[in-house]
């Protein structure tokens, strides 16, 4: 099981230790390989169970999470003297199977460097598809089962995987203290979203919206020794009982995370901002999304700035160390007046408590409503940064933008088809940097 990021990233990767456990639970000898970090560049991928190099191996199976991990399955492959492309390789050389939660939107682009593919769940699929293999010697069978996509067999798209609900809830396999979330047990209280924001790969049309366990068996399946729980899920404070949940790990001693809070839920139900507090949480983190009311209310994203206000509130009551409110920039339709707005609100926010804008550029993905549309641009990105950046001076308000470049770059991946996938290896073989993107895909 390959994880094209380091350590740190993979093993907070909960989608990625599930499906470790679900194999090696089924009998199969799972070890775990990840892209080596700055100590360890250049050196040839070993497993961490056994020290083996990455060629050994039969299979490889790669969870990907977004498009820009692409660069790392190259860069894994190639430390391992895997040729990164399929049509590079021959029978002397491991098979690649990729999943992920990259598969949802365009998988497309991860086509040429797999030999076969799980689209959607593979909490069910993962198992035959593997075992099919070391039957046959091949993946041919996995076109046969729900979400399986063998390339060779033809460039032919298929419905996504759902796993059977009886097999939820994922759960950590390892805890350990060297990653981003530190010695946390990771449980999936829900999957799926049944919210209709148009910019989102999991809405609700999206394998047939939330899904709910319930929480006294989320509860049981908390080990003794587990002294952090972080609850995931797309909408996991949508949860009708998450303040029940809250409170029974609160309780019981423990710190408490959650992976996305919705502002509005937050507004409502006043006692999961006081009790992930109490649970160690020093951040609250929101998501506005878009920078004014009316762009909010044309990608159908619920929250207000009514709750935001009372998230502020509730971020200073509980004292909050910052309040984070996640937006997009560039999304389709902003104006200058759309950045105008935002700038004045988080300074009403910034009035109430210390805010930090998390902006990322817009970047429309394949299989939601905003599909096929058009990215803003750098230069445009890059102006509105700087206005929001300029406008926050003097106010208890901090920027923490990610890059207009590489937004432009998985952009060009997530709209992009077989031909930018190729283009993944000339980019990585010509040093990785921006310029080597940009030439590798004009």
């Amino acid at each position: 099981m390959a994880y094209p990021s380091p350590y740190r990233v993979g093993m907070s990767s909960l989608g990625y230790q599930w499906i470790c456990s679900v194999l090696a639970e089924a009998g199969f000898g799972v070890e775990r390989c990840f892209l080596p970090d700055e100590a360890g560049a250049g050196q040839a991928p070993l497993t961490m169970e056994s020290l083996s190099p990455l060629r050994d191996f039969p299979v490889i199976a790669v969870s990907l999470a977004y498009e820009l991990e692409l660069a790392g399955l190259v860069e894994l492959l190639k430390l391992a003297g895997i040729p990164p492309l399929r049509k590079d390789r021959d029978p002397r050389h491991p098979k690649v199977l990729i999943g992920g939660p990259l598969t949802f939107s365009n998988p497309v682009p991860a086509m040429p460097f797999a030999d076969a593919m799980i689209l959607g769940e593979a909490d069910d699929v993962v198992v035959p598809a593997v075992a099919g293999f070391f039957d046959s010697g091949d993946f041919d069978q996995l076109a046969t089962l729900p979400g399986g996509w063998v390339p060779a067999l033809g460039d032919v798209r298929v419905p996504v995987a759902k796993a059977d609900d009886h097999l939820l809830p994922a759960r950590s396999r390892i805890m350990t203290p060297d990653t981003e979330l530190a010695d946390m047990f990771l449980l999936e209280g829900e999957r799926g979203c049944h919210r209709a924001c148009t910019f989102c790969v999991m809405r609700r049309s999206t394998n047939g919206g939330m899904r709910l366990v319930e929480p006294e068996r989320l509860s049981a399946l908390i080990p003794d020794a587990a002294r952090r729980v972080g609850l995931v899920g797309a909408a996991i404070s949508d949860h009708p009982r998450l303040v029940d949940l809250l409170g029974t790990i609160v309780d019981s001693g423990r710190g408490v995370g959650v992976s996305s809070l919705r502002a509005d839920r937050v507004a409502l139900k006043p006692d999961i901002p006081r009790l992930l507090r109490k649970g160690g949480y020093a951040t609250l983190t929101v998501a506005s999304d878009a920078p004014s009311q009316r762009l909010r209310r044309e990608i159908q994203k619920g929250t207000t700035e009514a709750h935001l206000l009372a998230c502020a509130e509730a971020a200073r009551e509980h004292e909050y160390r910052v309040l984070k409110v996640y937006m997009m920039v560039g999304v389709p339709g902003e104006t200058d007046e759309d950045i105008e707005e935002l700038v004045d609100f988080t300074r009403k926010l910034a009035a109430i408590h210390p805010v930090a804008l998390g902006v990322a550029p817009f970047v429309p993905k394949v299989n939601t409503p905003l599909d096929g549309a058009v990215f803003a641009g750098i230069k445009t990105v890059e102006k509105r940064l700087e206005r929001i950046r300029q406008g926050f001076r003097g106010h208890r308000a901090e920027l923490r933008p990610t890059s207009a470049r590489w937004a432009w770059v998985e952009y060009r991946l997530a709209q992009g088809g077989t031909a930018e996938g190729e283009a993944v290896v000339r980019a990585v073989e010509g040093g990785g940097h921006f310029a080597a993107w940009k030439a590798a895909l004009a």
